[in-house]
């Protein structure tokens, strides 16, 4: 079996698929949930219900304010408690809706059947693409970019194929895994809606090696029922995961510097989001839940659940046994790329992608000691940059180097902090220039 990957740099960190089989458990509706207005990238979404108001499961209770934006629907049936700033995984409060449960009563346009609906003839890629507005379906990879808006390709650009992004590289999580075991025929129709709003005819589904359960299962699917989908096995290779780096394994094309996947024809979409584009389109689903692995090396039964958005991630530590005592830090994310949090009463979002628990003694960062140019932050580095002097002009406040340097293409995957043997908080000084960057980027173009 031919392996793919791309080219330059990368790390592969301790797998830990603790959860791996463990399949996928419907999670109970909490007695309460709080929805944030702002789960995607760009603006956050306008409340359109008030305290009082009784929705149900799939009610619209947030507009998208924009094109940039997506819908948010309530993810349960019952009584707008209050609406007001809550915390998020991110540390900041968002504008949410808290609502109070009482039973289970869903909109009564929702398909809640286990039906298989594989008619995509039936709909145009127009009416795909609007259907999936409707849904508020954005990235579950956990970026959170609107699907509507890549979708929506420019005219002057042209798709070649759709690549479904089932790489799930970083250690612990594994909802994407359960998703390609278990919704198999969903993600694969999912991702021939895709295909057709996009108006491609090739598809490809890149998954690292350390799934062969599903790399075997959906190959032989493709081949007996979806023909024009390809099944492509990686190796194994931290950020894989990434736009730019599954676009070089798979399609052998490199995305220049500030431009994007469209830019060479590609349209990358995680597989948990393919499947909640056939949700919408063939279900008239909203986004309304998720799947999320809890899981941590001292974690009593590491689990992979269906969740309702704005259920507290305290009930989901409940569920795997409580926090171990010997807890450090918990993620929401993976332990590469993900937030850690402070508290357990925030919400589980539409990119909440996995609760870690890890324990103390690999929770905090080794003794800091001086550079000793060693270069393996360089080497590691998947996007070609130079590590170590990016912090350096983070560090020091020299923006004008850090975007000469091209500071603005990290993108932030932590394979230089996971390399360097000093332990050099390299990230988070290349991170602190970026973002500096980035204001001066967007201030120089509003003068123009």
């Amino acid at each position: 079996m031919e392996l793919k990957t791309f080219s330059m740099g990368g790390v592969h960190p301790a797998d830990k698929k603790l959860s791996a089989g463990s399949p996928i458990q419907a999670f109970p509706v909490p007695a309460q949930v709080t929805i944030p207005c702002a789960m995607h990238i760009g603006a956050p979404a306008e409340i359109v219900v008030a305290k009082g108001d009784k929705v149900k499961v799939g009610t619209l209770i947030a507009k998208a304010n924009g094109f940039v934006s997506a819908n948010i629907h309530s993810s349960v049936s019952g009584t707008v408690f209050k609406i007001e700033p809550v915390a998020d995984a991110s540390g900041y409060t968002k504008m949410a809706v808290v609502i109070n449960v009482e039973g289970d009563e869903w909109e009564e346009t929702i398909d809640r059947t286990p039906d298989i609906n594989a008619n995509v003839d039936a709909y145009s890629p127009e009416e795909i693409i609007n259907l999936v507005h409707e849904a508020g379906v954005v990235g579950m990879g956990g970026a959170t970019f609107p699907t509507k808006v890549k979708l929506s390709i420019p005219l002057e650009k042209k798709a070649e194929a759709v690549l479904i992004n089932a790489v799930e590289c970083e250690p612990y999580l594994t909802a994407d895994h359960r998703v390609l075991l278990e919704k198999a025929d969903e993600m694969l129709i999912g991702t021939r809606l895709l295909m057709k709003a996009v108006k491609v005819e090739r598809a490809y589904v890149g998954i690292e090696q350390n799934k062969m359960d599903a790399i075997e299962k959906l190959t032989a699917l493709c081949a007996s029922k979806y023909p024009d989908i390809t099944i492509v096995p990686l190796k194994l290779r931290y950020p894989q995961g990434s736009e730019k780096h599954l676009i070089k394994a798979i399609m052998g094309k490199e995305v220049p510097s500030g431009r994007l996947p469209i830019d060479v024809g590609a349209v990358v979409d995680n597989a948990g989001t393919a499947v909640a584009v056939y949700e919408a389109v063939m279900k008239k689903k909203p986004l309304i839940e998720r799947v999320v692995t809890v899981t941590g090396d001292s974690v009593k039964n590491p689990s992979n659940f269906m969740v309702r958005i704005g259920t507290p991630i305290q009930a989901l530590i409940e569920a795997v046994g409580g926090l171990p005592e010997d807890t450090g830090k918990i993620i929401s994310g993976g332990p590469m790329m993900g937030k850690a949090i402070t508290r357990t009463d925030i919400p589980v979002a539409k990119g909440t992608s996995g609760v870690l628990m890890l324990p103390e003694s690999l929770a905090h960062r080794g003794p800091l000691a001086n550079c000793i140019r060693c270069g393996k932050c360089v080497d590691a580095c998947p996007m070609g940059l130079e590590p170590y002097l990016l912090a350096i002009y983070g560090k020091n406040k020299n923006f004008e180097e850090s975007e000469a340097n091209h500071v603005t293409d990290c993108i932030e995957c932590g394979c230089c902090v996971f390399s360097c043997p000093s332990n050099r908080p390299i990230l988070d000084f290349v991170r602190f220039g970026k973002q500096n960057v980035m204001k001066i980027i967007r201030a120089r173009s509003a003068k123009k």
